[in-house]
């Protein structure tokens, strides 16, 4: 076992989600010494099969959760403050129907309710349209029973992947210090104080990271870390009552249908009154989700043939034009949400508040455990956990340090200054400009940089995208990417579009193995994990794979 060169850390944080990252990136910036552990890649997890809004979670003052709304729609506007390249306003409707089970009176008090709740917003109120100009601005959605909606507006991160990236990289430049592809296998013990976790790397080696305090940020997987494997049974195994109850949520992607909305749309569902999101996203129409209970590996979580059914027959009642069957979903994903346990509540019930559990409760000092939590808010939630951290250790800054300081994609004086000047650069075609820019902000700077300097790293190594070589250096070099999986689905997204970027594969490799010295196996090998990994994106009705 290799502990060479390994200091004790102050925290040692598992899993590399939004929550894990932002606790990382939080204590790190207080002056906290961090190791970050992630069994696959930075947002591999839930982070990356979300609905991709950043809302202050209207449905939840259905439940009485004033104090969630309140803090989401704080935390949402801080996003469209320190990350507006990723995180951007969208309006959403939400019709009023004679079917709904909620009346349009409530629907109304509750908007009421969510501007009063961020009164401190610099986006739009909402309005209440008539039923003439619903039709207007929504053409093609059902006219039967329709009184009229309400238009609001939220917030959208089209690509959650890269603001994970992004935390990681801030987290980094703070000096935490991050481990891929590596498996926490258990928790380490001195008596019963927790003193750091046992990994194992991707290439089976096995590691103890030593640190005062361990703090479990797996997600669906917090259980599991609490158990520890089997085959290292002699690790503590936590004796702590169940925390996480999952639940899964599987989204349909399509392309534009006959009367698609240029808005979010929030339906209720006409099956059991659940609220159903159509959302324009890449180019294409995100649509879900499903609420259901999952007990098994969260990576094996999939939509299944009645989720997909359940979505399009909720749509082609919205948009009768649209006529969708299963030929017409491109591709699929499925997360399983880090709920709270509470076997006697229906999934869609279950509080989305998070707890920091502290397990010296359980006998275990030295170990706290993150239960809840969603992407909207994952920074406050970094910010109970350090203030928890710092109490513990009695060591590090009191406050957080970059509550208010731009993402690294963000930091420039001007924002509109550089994204003129980063669209009319001649060194790449404007498609690629306009891609850059999305993706990676002022730091498409950087990639631009590498053009400069290698001129034939402009080149587009996929027929069907804009994505340009740099792109593939600057993943591995400057963002931690160390599979072509990595890169294609959480650096470049490429694996979100219709064909995966399988065209474009093979010459990435050629250009990584280029870069990282691998030999002829190492390349295909590269290749087959990727191709295996987009079963994840996979149809069930169909059986042939991309080709």
């Amino acid at each position: 076992m290799d502990n060479a060169d390994q200091p004790t850390f102050d925290v040692v944080v598992i899993g590399a989600g939004i929550n894990g990252l932002g606790i990382a990136r939080d204590a790190a910036e207080r002056g906290l010494s961090v190791a970050l552990v992630e069994q696959e890649d930075v947002c591999a997890g839930v982070s990356a099969w979300s609905g991709r809004l950043v809302h202050g979670g209207l449905r939840y003052l259905e439940r009485g959760d004033v104090r969630l709304v309140r803090e989401s729609l704080r935390e949402r506007e801080l996003l469209f403050k320190v990350a507006p390249h990723l995180v951007k306003p969208v309006r959403l409707i939400m019709p009023f129907y004679a079917r709904n089970t909620r009346p349009s009176w409530m629907i109304r008090l509750g908007m009421l309710a969510y501007d009063v709740l961020s009164v401190d917003k610099s986006v739009s109120w909402h309005r209440i349209l008539s039923t003439t100009a619903v039709r207007r601005r929504f053409t093609g959605m059902s006219r039967e029973g329709l009184s009229g909606a309400a238009l609001f507006t939220d917030g959208q991160v089209e690509y959650a992947e890269r603001l994970c990236v992004e935390l990681a990289v801030a987290a980094v430049d703070a000096g935490a210090r991050l481990f891929l592809h590596t498996r926490a296998v258990g928790v380490l013990g001195s008596g019963k104080e927790i003193t750091g976790v046992r990994v194992r790397h991707a290439d089976g080696t096995m590691r103890d990271i030593s640190a005062t305090l361990t703090i479990n940020a797996g997600g669906p997987w917090v259980d599991a870390v609490l158990r520890g494997e089997s085959a290292t049974s002699t690790l503590p195994s936590i004796p702590s009552p169940r925390l996480i109850g999952g639940a899964k949520g599987s989204h349909i992607i399509v392309d534009a249908f006959p009367g698609a909305p240029d808005d979010v749309v929030y339906y209720e569902s006409q099956t059991d009154g659940r609220l159903v999101l159509v959302i324009p996203w890449m180019g294409r129409y995100l649509i879900g989700c499903t609420d259901t209970k999952f007990e098994l590996d969260p990576d094996e979580a999939r939509a299944e043939s009645d989720e997909i059914d359940y979505l399009l027959t909720e749509t082609n009642a919205l948009v009768p034009g649209a006529d969708l069957t299963v030929d017409d979903v491109l591709y699929t994903y499925s997360g399983v949400r880090p709920l709270p346990y509470a076997p006697d509540i229906p999934e869609w019930k279950v509080p989305r508040s998070h707890i920091v559990r502290d397990h010296v409760k359980d006998g275990y000092p030295g170990l706290l455990s993150i239960v809840g939590g969603k992407l909207t808010t994952y920074r406050q939630l970094a910010e109970d956990a350090v203030d928890r951290a710092v109490k513990i250790l009695g060591a590090g800054l009191k406050h957080p340090v970059s509550k208010f300081q731009p993402f690294p994609g963000a930091r420039t004086a001007d924002m509109v200054d550089f994204e003129a000047s980063v669209l009319s650069t001649t060194l790449v075609r404007r498609d690629t400009a306009e891609r850059l820019w999305d993706l990676y902000g002022t730091r498409a700077e950087r990639v631009l940089d590498l053009v400069r300097e290698r001129p034939e790293l402009a080149e587009r190594f996929d027929p069907e995208s804009p994505a340009i070589a740099a792109e593939l250096i600057f993943a591995m070099r400057h963002e931690f990417a160390e599979t072509i999986t990595d890169v294609f689905a959480r650096r470049l997204l490429l694996a979100f579009e219709p064909t995966h970027g399988i065209r474009g594969v093979e010459r990435a490799a050629d250009i990584l193995a280029d870069l990282g010295g691998w030999d002829a196996g190492r390349r295909d090998a590269e290749i087959s994990g990727y191709r295996r990994w987009l079963d994840h994106l996979r149809v069930p009705a169909r059986t042939a794979q991309p080709a």
